[in-house]
């Protein structure tokens, strides 16, 4: 017998830390290879750690709510079979010292190195941080690594980088966690963090909400008769602090052109019952306008840039990312991948696999990783245009609104007629501090271009 040292993966790329929301599995319970031991949220999207290994659950190292760091041990498993770098011999197992302290009527225990329970009283987070402080080297500035949460906060707080460097970090090798920061600032900057409430005998215990929940917050905390007030869900608190940041951020400006896909849609209704036959899946419209997307970039290859200060960073990668409707209502962009490199097919299929996962809360961290461009389809939802907000980093997003049947002038050999013609309207919001007007609206006129001139007579 050994125990095997269940850890926190790798989340994706820039991610550093996650927030366990909740145990799948109870000390004691049996697991299975590959069974879901515990959810985690990031900032990017909730996902579950797997056990690669059959056992016993014989102990939780972090309780929910904590930040756990990418490469902390999480869990320990007793497994059969020999000890290995992984495992610990069964009778090396012993209980960390514990420490209490106490706040009011609430106790919290915590390991000596473990610091990122729920918060206690002030004083007591100040002493730890003071204690950990000294026995970590002082930190230069710009050596620190500081995961995309943190720096977020960061900015939208106004601490400067030599502030944020002066921080004491309680995450591996010193790094700040998002408790870290938080802790900073009702201390030195007057904000308030709620306190964690404590039920009595006497009071009526409400159920607990769990952050990763897949159904929308339903928390009523006033109601006045005419309104009720409903507190967002995690995620649509991590949208909205978004949002906000890519308006403060970038300024937006917008292109619109209507595009004549009538040989699209034809191509589309023709081939797409043998496609499903022969794939085993539908083909949609979104494959084929992310492809035209990718073709663009590639005659433009500016608009696939991040602004970096004073600097333009240009992307080799087309990543495109795909705005995509959870059942709760809220949306997450998964990224396609060196899209220009794969076949309609290909492409295809990576929509409706991410689309599918996305569904189903299936997504992993890495998903939403590492895109260089946002596509979002709103004709989905019966509108013509719409002018959608920039995805940070990004400096462009582009929109496709319903197609619908007009009216349309066409010039021919024998002079203009009115036909009945599928037209869609195509808009784009960019960053006008890299991508002025002329570059944008060349752009999406070529998005365009290769849309309406969809060969009839392809074949995939």
């Amino acid at each position: 017998m050994a125990i095997y040292k269940l850890l926190l993966p790798k989340m994706g790329e820039s991610v550093s830390e996650a927030t366990l929301t909740k145990w799948v599995k109870q000390v004691g319970d049996k697991i299975d290879e590959d069974d879901a031991v515990v959810e985690l949220a990031t900032d990017k999207v909730d996902s579950e750690v797997p056990s690669p290994v059959s056992g016993i659950l014989k102990e939780r190292l972090f309780e929910e709510n904590q930040i756990v760091q990418v490469g902390d041990v999480i869990a320990l498993i007793e497994i059969d079979g020999p000890e290995t770098e992984e495992t610990l011999p069964v009778e090396e197992i012993t209980q960390p010292e514990e420490t209490t302290v106490s706040n009011e009527n609430t106790e919290f225990t915590e390991e000596p190195d473990q610091i990122d329970d729920p918060i206690p009283g002030l004083d007591q987070v100040q002493e730890r941080t003071e204690s950990i402080a000294e026995n970590h080297q002082n930190i230069q500035s710009g050596i620190r690594f500081y995961s995309p949460l943190v720096r977020n906060i960061a900015q939208q707080e106004g601490i400067s980088q030599q502030e944020l460097d002066s921080i004491s970090g309680t995450g591996g090798e010193g790094r700040v966690t998002k408790q870290d920061i938080l802790n900073y600032l009702e201390k030195n900057k007057g904000l308030q963090i709620p306190k964690p409430v404590v039920s009595t005998e006497e009071e009526p215990k409400e159920p607990v909400r769990q952050e990763n929940s897949t159904v929308p917050a339903q928390v009523v905390k006033t109601n006045t008769g005419d309104s009720e007030i409903i507190e967002m869900d995690r995620m649509r608190r991590l949208i909205a602090d978004h949002m906000i940041h890519s308006v403060k951020t970038s300024p937006h400006v917008f292109s619109v052109v209507e595009a004549d896909v009538t040989n699209l849609v034809n191509w589309r209704n023709k081939i797409k019952d043998s496609y499903k036959k022969t794939e085993g899946e539908n083909i949609t419209f979104t494959p084929l306008f992310i492809e035209a997307i990718a073709k663009a970039i590639k005659d433009f290859p500016l608009i696939n840039v991040s602004v970096d200060g004073y600097n333009i960073v240009r992307k080799r990668n087309i990543n495109i990312g795909m705005a995509a409707a959870l059942p709760t209502g809220n949306l997450i962009v998964p990224v396609i991948k060196n899209v220009d490199q794969l076949s309609l097919t290909g492409i295809s299929r990576a929509v409706n696999d991410l689309a599918n996962r996305s569904r189903a809360n299936k997504l992993k961290p890495d998903d939403t990783q590492g895109g260089t461009f946002t596509f979002t389809n709103i004709g989905a939802f019966g509108n013509i245009f719409g002018m959608p907000i920039i995805n940070q980093p990004q400096a462009a997003i582009l929109a496709v609104g319903t197609i619908k049947k007009k009216p349309a002038v066409l010039e021919t050999e024998y002079g203009d007629v009115i036909a009945v013609r599928h037209m869609m309207y195509i808009s784009m919001s960019y960053d006008h501090r890299v991508i002025d007007g002329s570059l944008g609206g060349q752009f999406i006129r070529r998005v365009a271009d290769y849309l309406e001139n969809w060969d009839a007579e392809r074949v995939i």
